[in-house]
């Protein structure tokens, strides 16, 4: 007698009456088994997850291009900026290289970006400006990313320089 390996591993999971229900009224709808469904669904669920994170990134992209292009700022005036965690983004930089030499509190007027994290920064709150040694653009980061920062300052020496 051969036997025939099941190929394909079974999941169960506790579902509500009412989610059970729309499972089932749409199976029946689509003329699949429920069993059909939920697979159908979850395989799916991957693709577009993929396809949604994918989607995202082209929109961040495009969205710094577009800003670097109001800017006036050219592709070959960026350079990769490594920044803690391995992540990497492009700065502009001026050819003198603007360097930042301290932050400055302020309430800021207009929406801004964080530069750090990427965090929305609405009109009216706090935020740090960066005060810059040269000509280039001026980065603004939030206070969280300025608590971060200032946590890990140290002197010429060595020792802990107190925080803002």
């Amino acid at each position: 007698m051969i036997r025939h390996r099941k190929k394909e591993k079974v999941i169960q999971t506790r579902i509500t009456d009412n989610l059970y229900s729309k499972i089932n009224k749409e199976a029946g709808t689509l003329g699949v088994s429920v069993s059909n469904l939920v697979r159908n669904v979850l395989f799916n669920a991957f693709d577009l997850v993929e396809d949604i994170v994918t989607d995202g990134k082209d929109i961040a992209r495009t969205a710094q291009r577009n800003a670097y292009s109001i800017l006036g700022i050219k592709k070959e005036q960026l350079v990769p900026d490594s920044l803690e965690g391995g992540a990497v983004h492009e700065t502009a930089y001026s050819p003198q290289q603007a360097m930042i030499i301290g932050w400055q509190e302020a309430i800021l007027n207009l929406n801004a970006v964080c530069f750090e994290c990427n965090a929305i920064l609405p009109k009216g709150t706090k935020a740090a400006i960066a005060i810059m040694d040269g000509q280039g653009p001026r980065p603004i980061i939030c206070t969280g990313c300025l608590g971060n920062l200032a946590g890990t300052i140290r002197s010429h020496t060595g020792s802990e320089i107190e925080t803002i």
